[in-house]
């Protein structure tokens, strides 16, 4: 039961990933351009882009990745993907930015509280941890 969960997980967070990709390129394109940082020393609209393929890929990549290591190393990439948004997800908090239906402190503040689902969810989904520690306690 648990490998099929698992499988379905990370289908689904890949079909996610791409969907969300895609949506940084076209039809939320300026809802996203909302939650750039203004510190963020680059084009906003370089970064929306960017970061819409970097999502269409590791969404990908979790849609294609079924053997280890590379299924846990592309879970690892992806969790990293959510740990990186996490400071623009702060920032749209504390510079009060509505984005996504998102237009109160509270549900900007209650969506970092889930922050941590999607990195847990990566990492869960591709067995990237017990992958890891399998491969260095042979190691030991």
């Amino acid at each position: 039961m648990s490998s099929s969960l698992r499988a379905t997980a990370q289908v689904l967070l890949g079909a996610f990933l791409v969907l969300a990709g895609t949506a940084h390129l076209t039809f939320a394109r300026t809802d996203f351009r909302a939650r750039v940082p203004p510190w963020v020393p680059l084009d906003v609209d370089l970064v929306v882009l960017a970061s819409g393929v970097v999502e269409i890929v590791c969404g990908a990549a979790l849609l294609l990745a079924w053997r280890q290591p590379h299924r846990a190393i592309v879970g690892g990439a992806v969790a990293l993907l959510f740990v990186a948004v996490f400071p623009g997800n702060i920032a749209q908090l504390t510079e009060h930015r509505d984005a996504f239906g998102l237009t109160s402190d509270t549900s900007r503040a209650v969506r970092l509280l889930f922050q941590p689902v999607p990195v847990v969810w990566a990492l869960w989904c591709t067995d990237a941890v017990g992958w890891w520690r399998r491969r260095h306690e042979h190691r030991a």
